[in-house]
């Protein structure tokens, strides 16, 4: 597949985001050339990047699914960026519904306001579709003693993978000394 025109030789460029509109409204997906579908996941993914970019949004999803997705970091999986986001896509349009939690300190409506403002960009921009509603749901706020906390668990966890003397087992120590 090319980027070129036919019969030009020419390049053509396919641009990677729109930033701003031709008419003042975004370009059809549906043409006299060909229809665009853009799928649920695309616009999560896109959703869930927008929302994270913001200041003062610390972690996206529920509790369960927080839980989930540190399992699947711990066992050596991707981090989900769309963990917390929910979307509904038509043809000319999309709903997305987020979760997350708040820094503490963080001014939560303006959060909220900051957090729609870029979602809906990112997204009317890249994708072309309108964005009738962001529903935020701030499900936590997290505490600056969670991190020390977690960090202290995280290190004690490591010393006993070591063994409780912080020293090699036994039996590997043995093998160095022969």
């Amino acid at each position: 597949m090319s980027n070129r025109p036919g019969g030009t030789g020419a390049t053509g460029t396919v641009p990677r985001a729109r930033t701003e509109e031709s008419s003042g409204s975004p370009r059809s997906l549906v043409t006299d050339k060909g229809t665009t579908t853009i799928e649920d996941g695309v616009v999560a993914k896109i959703s869930g990047l927008a929302a994270r970019e913001v200041s003062g949004v610390y972690a996206m999803g529920g509790g369960a699914a927080r839980a989930l997705g540190s399992m699947r970091n711990i066992v050596g999986g991707d981090p989900s960026v769309t963990q917390g986001v929910s979307v509904e896509v038509g043809e000319r349009q999309a709903a997305v519904d987020l979760d997350l939690v708040a820094e503490y300190g963080t001014a939560i409506p303006e959060l909220a306001a900051a957090v729609r403002r870029n979602v809906i960009g990112a997204v009317e921009r890249m994708c072309g579709l309108e964005v009738t509603e962001v529903n935020i749901r701030v499900d936590d706020v997290h505490l600056p003693d969670q991190d020390r906390d977690r960090d202290r668990d995280q290190e004690r966890d490591a010393e006993r993978a070591r063994g409780q003397d912080g020293h090699r087992g036994d039996a590997e120590q043995e093998s160095r000394v022969r």
